[in-house]
């Protein structure tokens, strides 16, 4: 069933930076743990994939599953304690797993553990993005997670389907697959209802579409169809595509290209659009002020350096929005601060090659980055 729409339809295909979202209840098997040939599999459709030069991320599910199997742990709810040991027990082995699977096609791991405070701090946000993209930088398929072992109810994300648009939000992706236990959207649970139908494309999550939304089956994932519904509101007001797909198959993201089963979520824009929209939204917590050569340096596209800053006003933290005020007075933009307003004071006017001797510490280069600033 094809949601009304004229946008071409998405493919795996055509992603440059691909955020893959992996179930519990794909990755492990209540009886016999990690489906080792099923992960093996997904490797090699993630070396595929990056052998395109795409840049690919997993968000992964199933620490607590593997951590109270070890434990011997009955299934159904645990008091937060116990999930937190499920979680330490499980994660070392959910993150070995994966480098065992990906080193053979060449690929390093890391791994990344995130809690709620991570993307709604906008100093831990900046680190987030940072620590990504240098992983992705030095070819590195990071593995993120929720820090279960140290993340209260209040919080979490409590679902990885919302923690992984959020990872896609972050570094930019233009793509997004959450494999699941489901293919796709459908206008009841097909579970419960043979009359349902699937969604092809979705071009806008409405609150009729949002109607539709069932639960999940599996038993041991916390996610169903209301927090993909969530995570495509998210990620496609993002500028990133979404799709869901089935993820039992041998190799999932094979079986997407070639067009098996699934519902696309059209994105609202563009990754980098979305950011400066998303920058231009913020109320300043103090101004920059640049010298004409920095004007000028702006309005080529590049990031403010120390340099070409003549003053600082305000009383703001690393991550906070600032105005950028020109020669005149006139304000051109606004961007997020790479240093506190004590930290700029201290090295406007200087070359970067001088911060780590001004402040005592190697800073970064730029005050504030160009992908952090909007004209």
């Amino acid at each position: 069933m094809a949601a009304v729409t004229e946008a071409p339809v998405p493919s795996l295909a055509d992603a440059r930076r691909l955020v893959v979202k992996i179930g519990s209840a794909l990755l492990v098997d209540r009886e016999t743990g990690l489906r080792e040939s099923w992960l093996e599999g997904l490797a090699r459709d993630i070396a595929q994939i990056r052998a395109r030069g795409v840049d690919v991320i997993v968000v992964s599910s199933g620490s607590i599953a593997l951590g109270r199997r070890v434990l011997g742990l009955a299934d159904g709810p645990l008091p937060l304690e116990q999930s937190q040991a499920a979680a330490a027990v499980g994660q070392i082995r959910l993150a070995r797993a994966y480098e065992i699977a990906l080193r053979p096609h060449g690929i390093i791991t890391g791994q990344v553990l995130v809690t709620l405070e991570d993307s709604s701090n906008r100093r831990r946000y900046l680190n987030s993005r940072a620590t990504l993209n240098a992983l992705l930088g030095f070819g590195v398929v990071p593995i993120v997670n929720e820090n279960d072992t140290i993340a209260t109810d209040e919080i979490r994300f409590g679902d990885n389907d919302r923690l992984a648009a959020q990872v896609a939000a972050t570094v930019g992706a233009d793509q997004l697959a959450l494999l699941s236990d489901v293919d796709g959207l459908y206008t009841a649970n097909p579970a419960l209802d043979p009359d349902a139908r699937r969604f092809d494309v979705v071009a806008a999550v409405t609150p009729e579409i949002e109607a539709m939304a069932g639960e999940g089956i599996s038993g041991i994932s916390r996610g169903g169809m209301v927090t993909k519904l969530m995570a495509a509101k998210m990620a496609t007001a993002a500028g990133c595509a979404m799709v869901i797909g089935k993820g039992a198959e041998d190799r999932p993201l094979e079986a997407l290209l070639a067009g098996a089963p699934c519902t696309w979520f059209l994105a609202e824009t563009d990754p980098q659009a979305a950011r400066k929209r998303w920058i231009a939204a913020m109320k300043p917590r103090g101004r920059v002020a640049v010298d004409a050569g920095a004007a000028s340096a702006l309005a080529q596209g590049k990031s403010l350096l120390p340099a070409g800053v003549t003053d600082v006003t305000g009383a703001f933290g690393r991550g906070d929005p600032v105005a950028i005020v020109g020669p005149a007075g006139e304000v051109l933009g606004k961007g997020l601060s790479r240093y506190t307003g004590e930290e700029a004071q201290l090295i406007r006017g200087r070359h970067s090659r001088d911060i780590e001797a001004v402040l005592g510490y190697p800073g970064r280069a730029a005050l504030i980055h160009r992908d952090d600033m909007v004209l």
